[in-house]
């Protein structure tokens, strides 16, 4: 099967659109819920079953979600399952939570420091990063020993690198050529 990012991208974006025009926290609510769902294995070898239907796989899918689903979701949730999709289903979400993020001027960043930060700390390291980056960002702070100081910095495919490991492997290369 194609890379899930790949496959999800689509319908993440078509998502969007289509919920960005009605009430998009009531889409993120169901849609945040169904991932979950999507994620159970069982559920997953249920609706890979051939012995399965698309009615039976939707049946089991809203009765674990236990809310009324609107009409938009259960369109949504009917497509992806007729196509063979829900597996795909987590990864659209977080695609479409990406979306939404950036249309907000939001973006996610994982914070690797040598040594924990404390979220004093990381205030003002956030605003000098937002600066550098553009926009708003909502740090995760991952502590990476062998970084043996500094910071290293990954915003969606964009990365900051300021660690003493990566400031060492530039010398190691600059004095071997």
């Amino acid at each position: 099967m194609a890379d899930l990012a790949t496959i999800a991208r689509p319908y993440a974006e078509a998502l969007y659109q289509v919920a960005r025009q009605g009430d998009l926290a009531a889409w993120t609510q169901q849609l945040d819920g169904l991932a979950l769902i999507a994620g159970d294995a069982g559920l997953l070898q249920f609706a890979a079953s051939p012995t399965s239907t698309s009615a039976q796989v939707f049946d089991v899918v809203a009765a674990a979600f236990g809310q009324s689903l609107s009409g938009g979701v259960q369109n949504f949730l009917h497509t992806l399952i007729e196509n063979d999709r829900l597996v795909v289903l987590p990864a659209i979400v977080a695609q479409f939570h990406a979306l939404a993020d950036a249309a907000k001027g939001v973006a996610d960043a994982v914070v690797f420091s040598a040594f924990p930060i404390t979220p004093a700390d990381l205030g003002p390291v956030l605003a000098v990063l937002e600066k550098r980056f553009g926009r708003k960002l909502q740090a995760t702070v991952v502590v990476e020993p062998e970084l043996i100081g500094g910071i290293r910095v990954v915003v969606g495919d964009e990365v900051l690198d300021t660690s003493v490991k990566a400031r060492l492997e530039r010398m190691k290369v600059a004095l071997a050529a």
